[in-house]
């Protein structure tokens, strides 16, 4: 069932839980009409470490994911989407939480994404702008959980009906999800490793993605990038489909 073409209906969730606290708050999120574009950098780098065996293989779950992200029988889809979003952003927020001391103004001056790619901020002037990582991962964090705190948007109470606009706005929440997660593979993946959690973070990372193209929520060029600015978890994602993880 393709997610775009459904019609959904509200159904109770558990409560949230508080709101994040990981970072500081920071300014409203920029109206989501138009999202930032990629501008590539000159800089080259080695085969990176998450490419590299036998980290390319460690997960937490075994086999391909499909049968994760198929729609429950009697479930709603447009919830199932919603609520998986929440625990998407919530593990994502955890990680970024536990990393963030390692990803500062100094450390990682642009939303780099690849040896030759920075992500771009589309101010309130409409105007792209270079942000450094953490500005720009502070202000999608903090826009996604005011998405989620807006019973307009993500409703959680008997009745209420998900809005017409819910599937393009998850859709433009799931690339900026992305683009948190093709940072931090880029750029604290040896991190990572120091924590012992690339087991964690790829099975949350091949979950994410596999959930994404099931219901249409993600694009081929956002993952795999441009020519001469590509993004570097564009190739795990073409290896984890050779390797059985995704769906080809």
């Amino acid at each position: 069932m393709s997610f775009f073409n459904s019609i959904g209906r509200s159904m109770q969730r558990a409560p949230r839980p508080p709101r994040r606290s990981t970072t500081p708050t920071s300014a409203t999120f920029p109206s989501t009409d138009s999202l930032p574009p990629a501008t590539p950098t000159s800089a080259s780098a080695p085969k990176p470490l998450y490419l590299c065996s036998p980290f390319v293989e460690a997960a937490l779950v075994k086999g391909n994911f499909k049968t994760i992200v198929m729609l429950p029988k009697y479930a709603d889809v447009m919830e199932w989407v919603a609520s998986n979003i929440f625990d998407f952003y919530q593990n994502l927020n955890q990680f970024y939480g536990v990393l963030a001391e390692c990803c500062t103004q100094q450390s990682c001056p642009t939303m780099s994404a690849g040896p030759n790619l920075n992500y771009t901020w589309i101010n309130q002037d409409r105007k792209s702008v270079q942000l450094p990582a953490p500005t720009y991962i502070d202000y999608v964090m903090t826009w996604v959980q005011n998405l989620l705190d807006d019973e307009n948007v993500f409703p959680t109470k008997s009745g209420r009906d998900f809005s017409p606009n819910f599937p393009s706005t998850v859709k433009h929440v799931y690339r900026q999800l992305l683009r948190v997660f093709a940072h931090l593979y880029h750029a604290h993946y040896p991190q990572i490793l120091h924590l012992r959690s690339e087991g964690h973070f790829n099975s949350l990372f091949a979950h994410f993605l596999a959930f994404g193209k099931e219901y249409e929520l993600l694009e081929v060029k956002d993952i795999k990038g441009q020519p001469g600015a590509q993004v570097g978890v564009g190739a795990l994602w073409e290896k984890w489909k050779e390797m059985g993880i995704l769906e080809s």
